[in-house]
């Protein structure tokens, strides 16, 4: 039997995020960037990427994909396993390779790159081992990274975009609300989790209905739990007095949403009071900020004083926002759009980002805990709009 190293499987109907049109113009965009860097071709390896310009968000399993893009080709590059299932979900082309023989997934690549061309990657996503098969199987010319320029581009969304992430927003507010009618003492985390996970998914696939679901999850965190802002889920039990972290992740098409919110079982002790009330009063601070012309750095270095002038700056943890988008837990970062002292960005209309102070007093200490409030703002000409709708503050979050 003559077993071919790939082949186009075509069949079903095509469901995209997004149509033609926003497709096309995004890989315009990154020609653009490919012609300004002098690349004839571009091996893209990262979920994140491959579902910006295609709208195909593979699942591993320890196989590399790819999106191949040329000045006049856009070719996704998936498993024999997954069948027609990438070419249903990508814009563009797609070749399936297959495992006969080591490599199929590079000379699948060099179908469409061919050999001794100008090469583009992604120098933080592709391992060693996949550059030097790169280097070996396409003999590039010459190889650069791409992936700065693509984070640039993601970094700024589509009016397409914004609207999908406004009902992502939406989407985890509902969530909110079922995590907190399940609040209370004797409760576990992971029972309190899973109400707001499945409230989410049911209204997902309500609003999207051609859609596919995964990745939508919830960390909600109590008492020691609420230490870091990334705990997993446990089967701690709810007590009465318990700070909580309520953390919603709505996932649609790939695009990470996010509510985060400090709330308490049943009353607050005055230390505790003080001390989420100090970080709401950041969190309101910092929104104000957050206007097109705004500096990352600046904005932090402002919180920073705001904090520091209340003696509470030594228990920031981590920086106060970032972007949304193509992102999540396992892939995707839009490192260059966050506040923290290091990153110089400007905001600009069309950029997306959070508000996020979070306060960590250390157990043992009046007040201890996790304090976080979380709402995302979109960019606009004249300032921002706020697209959480979930109320924060202890009028409203002391429940149980």
């Amino acid at each position: 039997m003559d077993r071919p190293a790939f082949y186009r499987f075509h069949q079903g109907d095509r469901a995209l995020p997004f149509s033609a049109s926003e497709y096309e113009a995004r890989l315009a965009g990154l020609r653009a960037a490919m012609a300004e860097a002098g690349l004839e071709a571009c091996v893209l390896s990262s979920m994140h990427n491959i579902a910006y310009y295609s709208g195909f968000l593979y699942c591993s399993f320890g196989r590399p994909y790819a999106l191949v893009v040329t000045a006049t080709d856009s070719v996704t590059v998936s498993a024999g396993i997954d069948a027609a299932q990438p070419w249903r979900r990508c814009h563009g082309d797609n070749i399936t390779y297959t495992d006969w023989a080591r490599n199929n997934y590079w000379r699948a690549i060099g179908s469409v790159t061919g050999t001794g061309r100008v090469i583009g990657y992604e120098a933080d996503h592709m391992t060693l081992t996949q550059k030097a098969l790169l280097d070996h199987m396409l003999a590039p010319s010459r190889s650069a990274d791409i992936a700065p320029d693509t984070m640039r581009q993601r970094m700024r969304k589509s009016d397409a975009e914004i609207a999908l992430i406004r009902h992502g927003a939406q989407v985890a507010d509902i969530g909110g609300y079922a995590i907190r009618d399940a609040i209370r003492p004797g409760a576990r985390e992971i029972d309190i989790a899973m109400a707001g996970r499945d409230a989410m998914e049911v209204e997902i696939a309500k609003r999207f209905p051609d859609a596919e679901y995964r990745d939508t999850w919830v960390w909600f965190q109590s008492g020691i739990n609420t230490d870091g802002a990334h705990n997993p889920v446990t089967a701690r039990v709810l007590q009465r007095g318990d700070i909580l972290s309520l953390n919603c992740f709505p996932m649609i098409s790939g695009y990470y949403t996010a509510l985060e919110r400090t709330l308490f079982v049943g009353e607050v002790d005055d230390a505790s009071l003080k001390i989420w009330e100090a970080n709401v009063a950041t969190h309101e601070y910092g929104m104000s900020l957050l206007r097109p012309g705004a500096h990352c750095a600046a904005v932090t270095e402002q919180i920073n004083a705001f904090l520091a002038e209340r003696d509470l700056l030594q228990y920031r943890t981590f920086g106060y926002g970032h972007s949304f988008g193509i992102l999540s837990h396992y892939y995707g970062r839009e490192a260059g759009l966050e506040l923290r002292e290091d990153i110089d960005t400007v905001l600009d209309p069309g950029m997306v980002i959070s508000m996020e102070p979070m306060l960590t007093l250390p157990d043992g200490a009046p007040g201890a805990g996790g304090y976080r409030e979380h709402d995302i703002l979109v960019m606009t000409d004249e300032g921002h709009e706020n697209i959480t709708g979930y109320p924060f503050g202890p009028a409203f979050n002391v429940v149980g």
